[in-house]
């Protein structure tokens, strides 16, 4: 009797693989492309100096909104909210937005309740900036500023690439607005530190993700975005149930579930909240809870290699990491990484 054909799928044939590798690159372009786009809209945000931003995003691209949420607030002062497309969209309430910048990110630039909320903000006063993957999406048409993603084309359903683009492009533009020339060259070498990045191992998380059923991934400030991201992914690739906690957040009360057979991934960047994000993963270790950590040698932990670059940059590299690991352990438990259930690669919500 002949054998049974081994039909598993190897690691580096998906589009996630390929796409994500893909990232560096796509955040060349994207430097070389949009650089005076960038600095002439940082110098109308300087002169227009907006009382207040409003991110509006979905999925992958609202994580991008809480990382531009971090650096904004942390690199310029200026209050920082996320919009809820549905008071726009579904209520149709009308807002005062006069002064305020309305930061609009997606890969597709298609859903209509992002197209609609942008309308809305704009009619309200708000200066409109879009970042999108598609210059001629309909986001880009109602946008006062476009800022392309220039990611390139994404057959897999899990958004790469288009993620890390948006997190360049939000970088870009605070470095622009504040004109902070060491952060715009942290970025510009940010495609050779993406590719290290890219080639590291974090394999030695694989034992123990690829049988739990829980994780919680913990960040915090301009790295609980991607927390926020990894945890999706957990979801949409693994069929893995993981939700995102910030140092601070998880311990009212969410760390009580955590346990032996409850692990902790913990992303760190190399800022002020490092020094919490360490003293969380030392109590958890001596707790007995399985603690993976990246950016930080801990005694006790299964420690994940990382790239030093500028702590804006190094959230960029973890997600670029994180990505490859997903995309291995996706396989490791007889998923698809290209083809989540029930999901499409444009989710238009209203």
């Amino acid at each position: 009797m002949p054998e049974k054909e081994d039909k598993r799928v190897e690691p580096e044939t998906t589009h996630m693989f390929r796409e994500a590798a893909e990232a560096a690159g796509a955040v060349r372009a994207q430097y070389d492309s949009n650089h005076s786009r960038a600095l002439e809209l940082g110098s109308t945000l300087r002169s227009l100096a907006p009382r207040a931003v409003i991110t509006c995003a979905r999925g992958s691209s609202d994580h991008a909104a809480t990382f531009a949420k971090y650096l904004i607030e942390t690199r310029l002062g200026v209050l920082t909210s996320s919009a809820s497309p549905s008071v726009s969209s579904v209520y149709g309430v009308k807002q005062n937005l006069r002064d305020c910048l309305f930061l609009a990110i997606s890969q597709s630039g298609r859903s209509p309740d992002l197209v609609a909320a942008a309308r809305a903000a704009k009619t309200a006063g708000a200066t409109v900036v879009a970042m999108v993957n598609t210059d001629n999406a309909p986001l880009a048409d109602v946008a006062d500023y476009l800022f392309p993603l220039c990611a390139g084309p994404e057959q897999s359903v899990a958004a790469t690439k288009s993620y890390i683009t948006s997190l360049a492009a939000i970088v870009h533009l605070v470095a622009a607005w504040t004109a902070d020339d060491i952060l715009l060259d942290a970025l510009a070498s940010a495609p050779e530190a993406l590719d290290s990045a890219w080639r590291l191992d974090w394999g030695s998380a694989m034992p123990t993700l690829r049988n739990t059923s829980h994780l919680y991934v913990i960040g915090r400030g301009v790295g609980l975005g991607i927390a926020q991201e990894a945890a999706l992914k957990c979801k949409e690739t693994c069929r893995l149930h993981a939700e995102a906690f910030s140092g601070a957040e998880v311990r009212h009360g969410p760390q009580a579930l955590l346990q032996s057979n409850f692990p902790a991934l913990i992303l760190t960047q190399d800022d002020e909240t490092r020094p919490d994000l360490e003293a969380l993963g030392h109590e958890l270790v001596a707790r007995g809870v399985n603690v993976m950590i990246a950016g930080r040698s801990l005694t006790g932990a299964t420690v994940l290699p990382t790239i030093q670059a500028h702590p804006v940059i190094q959230p960029l590299l973890l997600a670029q990491s994180f990505y490859k690991l997903a995309n291995a352990l996706s396989i490791a438990r007889g998923c698809d990484p290209d083809r989540p259930p029930h999901l499409r690669k444009i989710t238009e919500t209203r």
